[in-house]
């Protein structure tokens, strides 16, 4: 019996030992490893833009860049890329740059991160990207954004 008393006491202080915390990693200067977009990634990216865009049946897709990382133990696949949309009225419209996540381990999940060619949004397409190593141009420019 005080044998196994003193052997749940040595146990129990096995567990109290520091640790160094662990870093975790930020995924804004955590570049990707950069993958092809298969036809079913480009449906599951067409169609999470498409929910965010004022006329949606008109999008025309452009280049689009995607890469796979782990952060905090969760896998995401960023992608980059650029949507052109008429105008509702059936005028011109805009070619806008966007970043976006899918998350395959939560149904493959999709998440705008931003779309837009205006302050904040340019910024944060253009760092997001940029980050992950997955700088795309700016279709009015040409340089990257």
């Amino acid at each position: 019996m005080r044998k196994t008393a003193l052997l749940l006491a040595a146990a129990s202080l096995c567990g109290c030992v520091a640790a160094p915390p662990a870093t975790t990693p930020d995924a804004s200067n955590q570049r990707v490893d950069p993958m092809p977009i298969s036809l079913a990634l480009e449906e599951i990216i067409t169609n999470g833009v498409r929910q965010h865009l004022e006329n949606p049946a008109s999008a025309r897709f452009g280049t689009m860049l995607a890469g796979e990382r782990t952060v905090n133990g969760r896998q995401e696949i960023v992608v980059c890329g650029h949507v052109a949309t008429r105008a509702p009225s059936g005028g011109n419209g805009t070619d806008k740059p966007f970043a976006g996540k899918i998350f395959p381990d939560a149904g493959s999940a999709f998440e705008l991160v931003a779309i837009g060619d205006e302050l904040p949004n340019m910024k944060l397409i253009g760092d997001t990207c940029r980050a992950a190593g997955l700088p795309i141009l700016d279709a009015k420019t040409g340089a990257q954004s």
